[in-house]
């Protein structure tokens, strides 16, 4: 069998910490926006067409970088390993939206009716949908670099995602909120997807040719990405803490709502992995494609979940509460997830 340790690049402190770093953005948001309510009210009220602006500056440091990382010229060796690009395609945007949607229904409407008004049901549910359209496209590298995953394979998936998710993400989450009755404002979900998506990524591709140059020097690319890297960090960090500090009221008085919300959530994700993880089993997919596959479609594009909450319903939303329970589920679910798929690696091809 191959030594999967060697020319394995190393892991950072921020990836092989990551879940504690989160905890404590989360209990430093909390504590900071019960001790500065004044604070996180003026940083709520710096918003234009309904688009929270501070937001907004942090989920750009967070996604530039990532862009930036975006060869759409890998895309022309999608043939390469067809079986690992379908999975992920088939189950970020034929499965994964449609499950969330289901289970949230199922659970808001009648698991947990009489337990909250229905106009409370309605916005939690829409959270959920805007986090089960959003298939991962930045922390998908870190479950792939822990998983020693195959790492211009990933890139190849995320391209591929990337394409796809400016035309889908906003016609999926307008049909499935309007399936559920909730009301779409079209114009703002558009503005979303334009200011979270599409700007970034143009910016990130006339970044990449730039430093690209004639030479095709992607060793540039790989050096100003490293140094955004951090920026990008703190960009994470600190739109954790804003967001649970914007909540923390909600999540301190009723914390039995936040494990309502998580609980279909945690269904979900695991659900999703073990579909994607067993069809590529089932495929004989190589382990450095499968696991991150399979990480792919149960990861969630928190930071653009979170601001298309926000821009649609409002900081104090439900909607954006359940995609904010979502950053608070996602890192220990997907940490479990890497630890499983290394202890399963053998049970799949290696090469």
């Amino acid at each position: 069998m191959t030594d999967i340790t060697q020319d394995t690049p190393s892991i950072g402190i921020f990836e092989k910490w990551l879940s504690v770093w989160v905890a404590l953005a989360i209990f430093i948001g909390i504590l900071a926006g019960q001790l500065y309510p004044e604070l996180f009210a003026l940083l709520a009220a710096i918003e234009y067409a309904h688009v929270n602006l501070v937001v907004a500056i942090l989920i750009w440091a967070m996604v530039y970088p990532m862009m930036i990382s975006v060869d759409f010229g890998s895309i022309t060796h999608v043939a390469d390993q067809p079986k690992g690009l379908m999975i992920t395609l088939v189950v970020n945007w034929l499965i994964k939206p449609f499950t969330m949607a289901l289970l949230g229904i199922v659970f808001f409407k009648y698991i947990y009716a009489g337990m909250m008004s229905a106009s409370d049901a309605d916005a939690y549910i829409a959270g959920l949908i805007l986090l089960g359209a959003a298939p991962c496209t930045a922390m998908v590298f870190v479950w792939s670099q822990l998983t020693r995953g195959d790492a211009n394979y990933t890139l190849v998936q995320v391209s591929v995602n990337d394409v796809i998710m400016i035309f889908a993400y906003a016609p999926i989450v307008a049909l499935l909120l309007g399936v559920t009755n909730i009301p779409v404002p079209w114009d703002t979900l558009v503005l979303s997807v334009v200011l979270y998506i599409v700007v970034p990524l143009i910016v990130g591709i006339a970044t990449r040719k730039l430093l690209l140059g004639r030479k095709n020097n992607t060793e540039a690319v790989s050096g100003f990405t490293a140094k955004l890297k951090p920026f990008s960090i703190i960009g994470l960090l600190t739109m954790v803490m804003l967001l649970f500090g914007f909540q923390g009221g909600v999540i301190l008085a009723q914390p039995f709502l936040i494990v309502l919300i998580a609980i279909p959530l945690l269904l979900q994700s695991y659900g999703i992995f073990a579909v994607a993880y067993a069809a590529a089993w089932a495929m004989r997919v190589p382990f450095r494609i499968a696991a991150p596959c399979a990480m792919i479609g149960t990861s969630n594009f928190f930071e653009l979940a979170v601001a298309v909450a926000i821009s649609l319903f409002g900081l104090n939303s439900g909607a954006a509460l359940a995609t904010v329970v979502g950053v608070l589920v996602e890192v220990p679910v997907m940490l479990s997830l890497v630890a499983f798929a290394n202890k399963t690696r053998d049970h799949f091809p290696q090469n």
